[in-house]
Formats: C-alpha cells, sequence, structure tokens
C-alpha cells in the first residue's frame, strides 16, 4: 500500500492547537473513573484528526465530561493527516486517524501508541435522486476517474455526475481510494471538501453528486443515498464477515504512554460504555466483532 506525503497543517488548526492543547500533559487529581476508584479526573486536553471519527469521540467526550466536571475535553477534526502530525509534534494529546501511522510519510510510528477504538465502514454515497442504488466496483472506478460522467450510463437519470472528493490529508480517501477504488486516484477538478459533514451537505443539496462517507454520516431520513457495490449492501454486518471491503480501523494515537486525564480518556474509550453502547449507537463497530483483521500493509486474514 502506498504511502501519502503529508501537507502542511493549516495555520487556523495550528494556532487553535498550540491555544487549546500546546501546554505540557494534562493534570490529573484522581484516577480513571472508569476503572471502579470513583474518583474524578481533572485538567484539559486537545484530540483532533479524523472526521470519520469525529462524531465518535466528541459524543464519548461529552458523557465522559459529564461523569468528570473538572476535566475539558476539546475535540476537533481537520483529518487524519492532521491529526497524525499534530500528535507526532506534540500539539495535542491525542490525534485520530483512519489509516495507520505507518501508512504516512513523516510521521514517526515508532514513537506512537496505537488505541484502536472501533471500526467503520465507509462507502460511495450519492444524492438521493441518481437513480441507481447498485454498481460494480469497476463503474465506481470509472466514475471516480472520470471515465463515466452521467448517470444514464448506469441506468439512472439524465443527470450529469458532479464528483465530490475528500483533500489527500484525509483518511477517508486513503481507506476509499486503497479499497474502492483499487488505488486508482480521483479525476482531477472534483469538489474538494475538508470535511465529512460538509461533503454529506453537498451531496445531499447538489443533483447528480457523489462522493463517499462513513456509514456514521449516513441517516434514517435518506439524505444522502449508500450505494451498493458488486451487490453489497453497506451494512455492519457485512464489513464484519469481511464481505464488505471498504473499511478502517479508528486509532486514537497518544505520543508514547498516555498519562493523567489522556489514559483516563483512553481507557473510557475502551471500556464498556463506549465499547458496549456508544460505538454501536453512533453507528461504528466494535473491533471484537470482526471476523477478519487487516495490518497496515493491506493484508487481511481471519481473526
Amino acid at each position: 500500500m502506498k504511502k501519502i506525503k503529508l501537507g502542511t497543517i493549516f495555520a487556523a488548526f495550528l494556532l487553535t492547537a498550540t491555544a487549546c492543547g500546546g501546554s505540557d500533559e494534562d493534570t490529573n487529581t484522581g484516577g480513571n473513573n472508569d476503572n471502579g476508584s470513583g474518583e474524578e479526573v481533572s485538567g484539559s486536553i486537545l484530540v483532533a484528526g479524523s472526521s470519520a471519527m469525529e462524531p465518535l469521540i466528541a459524543a464519548a467526550s461529552e458523557e465522559f465530561m459529564n461523569e468528570n466536571m473538572e476535566a475539558s475535553i476539546s475535540v476537533q477534526a481537520g483529518g487524519s493527516g492532521q491529526g497524525l502530525s499534530s500528535i507526532a509534534s506534540g500539539q495535542v494529546q491525542i490525534g485520530n486517524s483512519d489509516v495507520f501511522a505507518e501508512e504516512k510519510e513523516d510521521i514517526p510510528a515508532e514513537d506512537l501508541v496505537d488505541h484502536r477504538v472501533a471500526v467503520v465502514g465507509m462507502g460511495p454515497a450519492a444524492h438521493p435522486e441518481v437513480g441507481v442504488d447498485d454498481i460494480t466496483t469497476e463503474e465506481l472506478i470509472d466514475i471516480f476517474t472520470g471515465e463515466i460522467t452521467n448517470w444514464s450510463e448506469l441506468g439512472g437519470e439524465d443527470q450529469e455526475i458532479v464528483l465530490v472528493n475528500r483533500p489527500d490529508s484525509s483518511g477517508t480517501r486513503d481507506t476509499f481510494v486503497n479499497y474502492g477504488l483499487e488505488g486508482n486516484e480521483p479525476a482531477a477538478g472534483a469538489i474538494t471538501e475538508d470535511s465529512s459533514s460538509t461533503v454529506k451537505q453537498i451531496l445531499s443539496e447538489t443533483p447528480g453528486a457523489i462522493g463517499y462517507l462513513a456509514f456514521s454520516y449516513y441517516d434514517e431520513e435518506g439524505t444522502v443515498l449508500p450505494l451498493s457495490v458488486d451487490g453489497v449492501e453497506q451494512t455492519d454486518e457485512n464489513v464484519m464477515s469481511g464481505d464488505y471491503p471498504i473499511w478502517a480501523y479508528m486509532h486514537s494515537y497518544t505520543n508514547g504512554e498516555p498519562e493523567g486525564l489522556t489514559k483516563a480518556f483512553i481507557d473510557y474509550l475502551m471500556g464498556d460504555e463506549v465499547q458496549g453502547t456508544i460505538i454501536p449507537k453512533m453507528g461504528y463497530i466494535p473491533e471484537t466483532g470482526m471476523e477478519i483483521e487487516r495490518n497496515a500493509a493491506g493484508e487481511e486474514s481471519a481473526r
């Protein structure tokens, strides 16, 4: 699997990270309240990175802060590349990524500790009125490389296809390119957005639009249309069985072993409340439910 050259981190993100998370390690007045001690923790930390992980980490941090009133956890998106760069440089306490640190150039993966919080499925999503709900992998590649430009070529509406992409720093893009497009890069000139939330909004409002999203961004109202691939629907069950190939681990990286509030929050993410309740509720998959596993090189094996 190829490595991706990281771009520079946005200036606004850097300023926020420096202001909110650039101080030394957080303070801690007690143990992790999820380990049975009953003592609260305190301090402040900054968590940044993968937009695919943002809904989960934001929901978990809110519950954690409700139980630890003296703790402050700020959660930002910005993409997996930014999360990895920021944790490696010490600008944040936790860097979220939906790709392995080993997949990114200029990241000292050997210095980072990987905490696999969950698994997330991803897939092609389109405007609800394109007239197509199932495509082959070959058709998906042809759409994103510009070979197919109208939905009528696939038996859908006579509507021009509008591509919506993510930037090179996006882990969602890396996963989609590697496991959805078989390594083929999307055509130049597509709309490119930093946030999955913005991608979802564009897909819902733009006739003919197609992009890609994590399962956690789909809703019961059908704001966007998840497309089946090769007849396989985008479901948690198909990801867990290995029938659906476009998925990634949700990594929360720390720079060395975590301490204080950072450790307490990591422990909380790996605890029963998050793993058993928040993760499935938010549209993610507990890693323990997977029948297969994947390494940084993309090699899969049965668990």
